[in-house]
């Protein structure tokens, strides 16, 4: 499968000025002469951007994000009708491609008999962080909201009412005749940023509410939209040219059961046939770079970056008959034989602060291999 993110820094609130500087970097506008290929020579299957993509986030006094209802107000979009929407359909179309892009939605109440406020919002209306989920032909497949919320967002948005984001994307093959054939169906979950961590940091970091649900669902590929910050005060050495490795594994620990359950699912992201040796799960993080300055002085906050594409696939230890030498198996807390080895693979990864595109193909070799055990924690990238 061909996959592709859109790691770059959004102005503030510059709604139409990020769609520009996002069609930029992507090449889809003719003026453009950057060296390196277009989005469209590409030709990706899925198109990922970040939470609040053509947004940005607004900074309070200490942290980032819109700092009450009325500040994001101008630009909450109804789901399907807004900006992001008309650039995630045309976008879709053009490149006859998935589309995932995340926006601050409104879900306006159907009749009130009160006086909206002065934001022009009524108390029935409710706004939610969410993820726009668009096909190739420009229709809606999924509109995800949110459920685990930072701190930040609960200044503004409702926890998503909808359960986890799951859908069976069709992608169009190109090696068969019929149209049954032709496409592909992958079963992917979708979670926004704060989603993949301990509910509200109040649950057990063992908890693994989104990961165990990427398995559970059978989920074969993983889309992760996200507006992940550093620390307050990064360290002295930090000067954003490289990957923020410590981020990096932070986002691999919290797919742990990707690395000791075993997975059941069936089938494969790439389309091949049933391989009984070998599963993997295919996961996408699509982060935001830059940095943001604060209302005061001298306070400012810095995305992460490190937008990768990879994969956890598990290697089994096992014999035609699916029997396990016994010095071989040992159970785990689920009551799992970890039969199998890890590996993890990466195809890109970008800077924390580069403004590009991330490309894997993962029908190539991957540029990255860790190596670990269901046994042992992975050799991440430490």
């Amino acid at each position: 499968m061909r996959i592709a993110t859109l790691q770059f820094s959004p102005c503030l609130g510059d709604v139409q000025g990020n769609i520009q500087r996002a069609n930029k970097l992507l090449k889809l506008e003719e003026s453009c002469t950057d060296a390196g290929p277009g989005i469209e020579e590409l030709r990706p299957e899925m198109l990922v951007l970040p939470e609040m993509a053509f947004t940005g986030k607004f900074l309070t006094v200490i942290c980032y994000n819109f700092p009450s209802l009325e500040a994001i107000t101008p630009y909450l979009e109804p789901m399907g009708k807004g900006p992001t929407a008309k650039w995630a359909k045309d976008t879709a179309i053009r490149l006859k491609c998935n589309v995932c892009v995340g926006y601050p939605e409104i879900q306006k109440a159907e009749a009130s008999e009160e006086a909206p406020s002065s934001t022009g919002i009524h108390a029935t209306d409710k706004c939610y962080n969410s993820l726009l989920v668009v096909g190739c032909s420009g229709e809606i497949l999924l509109n995800y909201r949110k459920r685990f919320l930072y701190y930040t967002d609960e200044t503004w948005a409702e926890e998503g009412d909808l359960g986890w984001g799951f859908h069976s994307l069709g992608f169009v093959t190109s090696d068969s005749q019929s149209i049954e054939e032709r496409v592909k169906h992958v079963p992917t979950s979708f979670g926004i940023c704060m989603d993949i961590n301990p509910y509200r940091f109040e649950a057990p970091s063992t908890a693994w509410e989104f990961s165990n649900q990427v398995i559970d669902s059978g989920s074969q590929l993983v889309i992760v939209s996200m507006a992940w910050n550093l620390p307050q005060k990064p360290y002295p050495s930090w000067d954003g040219r490289r990957p923020d490795l410590d981020t990096f594994n932070y986002w691999i620990r919290r797919f742990w059961p990707l690395l000791q359950r075993r997975m059941e699912h069936v089938g494969d992201v790439d389309g091949l046939l049933e391989n009984e040796t070998e599963k993997k799960i295919v996961i996408v993080f699509a982060n935001r770079a830059g940095e943001e300055q604060g209302r005061e002085r001298n306070s400012s906050v810095r995305y992460a970056g490190t937008s990768s594409i990879i994969a956890i696939t598990q290697h089994y230890r096992r014999s035609n008959n699916h029997k396990v030498p016994e010095e071989n198996a040992t159970i785990n807390t689920h009551g799992v034989l970890e039969d199998f080895d890890v590996s993890i693979l990466c195809w890109d990864m970008k800077t924390a602060k580069e403004e590009s595109i991330c490309f894997a193909d993962t029908l190539t070799e991957p540029k990255l291999v860790f190596a670990g055990t269901a046994n042992n924690e992975s050799e991440t990238a430490d």
